[in-house]
């Protein structure tokens, strides 16, 4: 019984802990793009440049 006297404070203060992590990242916005990082996935990545390792690999050994 005693038990039950510490662990129901401990849970109900991780529990308003989460729900006020969940209510700040709601105010600071990390659940505006929802699709952009969906989407994201689909587009190649044009922009990027081989390394000096990469073109000597695909020069091969001839």
């Amino acid at each position: 019984m005693s038990n039950l006297l510490l662990l129901i404070p401990i849970a109900l203060f991780l529990g308003l802990l989460g729900l006020g992590a969940f209510l700040w990242a709601l105010r600071s916005g990390q659940f505006d793009d929802m699709e952009g990082a969906a989407n994201r996935i689909l587009f190649d990545d044009d922009d990027v440049k081989p390394s000096d390792n990469s073109k000597k690999f695909n020069q091969g050994d001839s």
